[in-house]
Formats: C-alpha cells, structure tokens, sequence
C-alpha cells in the first residue's frame, strides 16, 4: 500500500514512461524550470509586442488607425493560434513536445524580426523626413510577427497545463499547491512582462529597434533551455486521442437517436466497467442532468453493436457525453471574457496613443516611452498576486468557507468589475486632457505639459482586473476541463484575446467609418488633441457593465464538473 503512494495517481509517467514517482518528479521542483521558461517567453512576446504599434508608425510609416488595427489583428491571431496547439497537444503530442516543436517556430519568428530591424536590404531606409518601407520588406516583417503569432500561440495552451501536471489532483497536499501555482504562473508571466515594458521599450527608443528585437530574441532561446533542462523532472501526460472526434462522435450518436427517450434511472446508461474511463489514464465524468438531448448517445439501442463490438459513432460512455456537456457548459462563461480582452487590448493601442500626447518627462533630462507606462499594469499584478495569494484568499475564506477564499466564477467577475472601472478611469483623463487641450489652445501642439504618469491609475486597475479574472480564468479552465481536453480547454480563455482584439479592431473601425462622415475629423484621428477618444472609452465602459450583467446570470445557472472516480 505504501508503495502506492510513492506515485502519481492521476495517470502521469516520468521521462522514461514508467508511473512518475512522486517524490523524484514534477511539484515545484520541477515547476521552477517551467516559471522560467514562461518568465523568459514572455519577456520575448512582450518586448516586441509592447511597443510594435510604435515601430509600425515609426518604421513602416503607418497612420495611427491602420498601426492600431494591425496591432490588435496581429495580437489576436497570437490568441487563436493556441487552438492548434492545444488540439496537437491532446490528440497525438502530448504537452511536452508540443511545447518544444512550436518553440522552436517561435526562435525563428524572433530571429528574422530582428533581421528586419537591422540586416541591410530587409529593414527600411530612413531619414529626417521619415521611413520609406519597401513591399517586400513590409512582407518579411509580417511574416516574422505570424511566425511569431504560431509559436507563441503553440505553446500558451500547453505550458500552464504543463505545470499544473505536475501536481496530483488525487492527493490533497499537491491539489492546494497547485491552486497556488496559477497565481505564481501568471506573477512569472508579469515579471518578464515589466523587464520588456521598461528596459527594451526604452532601447528601442533610445539605442535601436535592432537591439530592442534582438533582446527579446536571445530570451526566447534562454526560455527553451530553461524548459528542456527540467525534462528529467517532469510528469507527462499521455495524449488521449482527438478531442474533436469524440465530441463529433456524440453529436452524430445523439442526433441518430433524436426518437430514443432517455431512461429517468442515470445507471441504465452506457458506461465502461473499469474504474477508469475508455479514455486510458482518464478518470470518468458523473453524469449530469443538464442537456439531456445529448444523454440520447449513451442510450443502448439494437444496431449499437457492429459485429460484436460498440460503435462509438453510435453508442458513447456517459464520460463521453459529458465531456461535451462540460465544453458546451463553458462558453458562456467563455464568451464573457471577450468583452474583457477588448478592454484589456487598449493597453497596447488607445492608451499608448493617449500617451504618446502627454509629457513623458521624468526629470529634465529622460523621458519614458508611453508603451512603458504598462509597466505600471505589470507592477499592479506583481503587488496583487502575492497579496491575494496570501492575504485576501486567507480573510475571503474566514467568511465564505471557501477552500480557495473565492469561487474561480466570483473570481472573475470581480476581474470584470474592476476592468469597467479602469476604462471609466481612462475617460476621465481624456476628458480631463481635451478640455487643457481647449483652455489653452494646444490642438497642434505634439507634447501637451500634462504629465504622462496621469495613466498610471488605469494601468494599475487593468492590473488589479487581470489578478482576478485572467488567473481565475486559467484555473477555472483547468479545473473544469475533462481530463483528456485540458490544452483544449486552456486555450479557450485565450483565444478570447483574440476575439477581444479583433473586436476592437471592429469598433475602431465602426467608430472610424461612422465618425469621419461628411469630413469629420472622428474621435481617433491622426491628431488626438482634435479626437474625441474619450467617447471611445465610454463605449467600452458601457460595453463592460452590460457583459458583467449577462455574466452574472451565467455564473447562476453554472453547472461544476464532478467525477466518479480516482485514477490509481
């Protein structure tokens, strides 16, 4: 019996394929090669992504709407990449090779941006009067940023999950730490995010787009050394077969057997006999009384059976058909989150673009980027996620009883209050901007004397917004994930950063059209003293509290996942 107990029980093997060992693989040990393999990758993405919507006006030449709407189409792409990862991941990879095989797309996204920026005949001539960009070397680039917008978004699925393996969700001390390793994930993310919106915003300004590219490149090679170097330590997890095809499996099943009625006693249902489900390694799902059209796949009809063995086409386990309850009981939750990514995406366009107006004086002599004020986003979450982890979980849980001070729903939506405030926020200092602008007749002039460091507030709650909704989305999907779709699942919230930009590339775009009729001048023009841009922020404040209403309801009506049975 004790030797039970020297290992994982939740069907994960160490490197040589044999049960992992619990006291020789995976927890922090091994989870500290992972931070950091996430801490240098995201130093990477950010330090070309922070200020990339200054080098597309600056090198390219491009207007302050097409820089910010390739920015948000390029940020977005990054988000729904991840949907090929994690599919990859699941069904025949594993998390582990997935991991390596798109980071290495990512290494030569990373390498020929850089070339862009500073091999003669890829980067673009410049003068005193500008840059002229040629076709091709518009192309090279483009393509570096969605070699770069693959790599990143192969892995962003795998590496949380990846680490979240590493603890045993079957033994009670290891599921505590794991709860705590989402909230150190994303400080890890955060710390590699302050050294790029500081330091390399600042050389590419300053010293070169070359270096500021370059830098961010050899943190990319650092991140995949990390991750390799850990690899005798990890626990893996044996892909489970194509996610997609059982999902459609049901589907096809259930609306086979529209006319079957569903048996009222649950245990008339097909299910495996084996303590585990037909998925190896996987444990079974209880069955659920929600959606019950689809419980008509696990009715046992004649015909089920082709000679002599089950058709999963037409016949599916209860585990089967709950794992498709447990996706489709998760967009909703899902879909309130785009409106939040929106919000969150202004940090890389509006607010730099604000900023770019303002004094960005530190003193006489220096002078911060505006894509640098987002270190004050990174500081917030630096500050507020150890302080939730070990402050505010311990005081939420004296009155709600709950093991983890919140539920990851009331997580989220208190992430989503607080965004609303933050684009609140931002408006006010528009306001409060345009109206200097009007007093003292500074429409045409580059630098208004209002300091920069004005935005800071709504930075910090964009920052205090992500503690709670972002890392309780990443848990939360995890956590109600069926075991054998969790990179799947884990790409969900991502790819509503994609959504998010691209549905902010569609208001800018909509705001544009509809604001520039009859010769307008619009609320984001080229010259934001003249802009209204605080309409703009209104617009998403509105948009914010409407989405924190539905989601509301949808948090009510939330059915948690349950299982049947441990692994083991």
């Amino acid at each position: 019996m004790a030797e039970d107990y020297m290992y994982a029980r939740d069907g994960t093997v160490d490197s040589h394929n044999n049960p992992a060992n619990k006291n020789k693989t995976g927890k922090w040990k091994a989870c500290r090669f992972i931070l950091g393999n996430e801490c240098c990758e995201r130093l990477a993405y950010y330090g070309m992504s922070t200020n990339l919507v200054n080098y597309l006006q600056i090198r390219l030449n491009q207007g302050n709407v097409t820089a910010s709407n390739n920015v948000t189409n390029w940020s977005g792409t990054c988000y729904i990449t991840p949907l090929i990862g994690a599919f990859l991941a699941d069904a025949y990879f594993g998390r582990y090779w997935t991991i390596a095989i798109f980071s290495i797309v990512y290494c030569v996204g990373m390498t020929l941006l850089t070339m862009t920026a500073s091999v003669e005949g890829l980067n673009p001539s410049c003068d005193e009067n500008g840059c002229d960009p040629t076709k091709s070397q518009v192309v090279v680039c483009f393509l570096a940023l969605y070699l770069i917008a693959l790599g990143t978004g192969g892995i962003k699925p795998c590496v949380s999950s990846f680490g979240a393996d590493q603890f045993d969700a079957n033994d009670e001390a290891e599921r505590k730490k794991k709860s705590s390793f989402f909230n150190w994930f994303y400080l890890s993310i955060n710390v590699g995010a302050l050294v790029a919106s500081s330091v390399l915003v600042w050389i590419q300004m300053n010293v070169g787009w070359g270096w500021g590219f370059g830098i961010p490149a050899v943190a990319m090679f650092i991140a995949v050394g990390s991750f390799f170097s850990g690899s005798r330590l990890y626990r893996f997890q044996k892909p489970g077969g194509s996610p997609i095809t059982r999902i459609f499996q049901v589907l096809v099943a259930s609306m086979r057997k529209y006319h079957v009625n569903v048996p009222n006693d649950k245990t008339l249902l097909y299910e495996t006999t084996d303590a585990e489900s037909n998925i190896k390694g996987r444990c079974k799902l209880e069955h659920s009384k929600t959606l019950r059209f689809f419980d008509k796949a696990a009715v046992e009809v004649e015909g089920d059976h082709v000679q002599g063995l089950i058709s999963p086409w037409k016949l599916c386990t209860v585990t089967q058909v709950e794992e498709l309850k447990s996706i489709v009981r998760l967009l909703p939750v899902w879909a309130s989150g785009i409106i939040f990514s929106t919000v969150y995406s202004q940090m890389s366009t509006m607010f730099v673009l604000q900023g770019n107006t303002m004094d960005q004086h530190m003193g006489p002599n220096f002078k911060i980027p505006s894509a640098s004020l987002s270190l004050f986003d990174t500081l917030s979450v630096i500050f507020w996620t150890p302080v939730y982890d070990r402050i505010i979980v311990r005081i939420a849980r004296k009155y709600t009883g709950h093991e983890r001070g919140f539920t990851q729903l009331q997580r989220m939506g208190i992430g989503l209050v607080l965004s609303t405030i933050a684009m609140i926020v931002a408006g006010i200092l528009e306001v409060i901007r345009l109206n200097y602008v009007r007093r003292h007749n500074y429409y045409d002039l580059e630098y208004i004397p209002m300091s920069i460091f004005w935005q800071v507030p709504q930075y910090f709650f964009v920052g205090c917004a992500e503690v709670f909704t972002v890392i309780g989305q990443v848990e939360f999907f995890y956590d109600q994930a069926p075991d054998a779709m969790r990179s799947l699942c884990a790409a969900l919230p991502l790819t509503t950063v994609a959504l998010g930009n691209y549905l902010s590339t569609l208001l800018v775009t909509i705001v544009n059209n509809l604001t520039t009729i009859n010769g307008n001048l619009g609320w984001i023009p080229d010259n934001m003293n003249r802009g209204h841009l605080d309409y703009f922020y209104w617009l998403l404040a509105i948009l914010s509290l409407l989405n924190f209403l539905v989601y509301l309801w949808i948090s009510k009506w939330y059915t948690y996942k349950k299982v049947t049975g441990r692994l083991g």
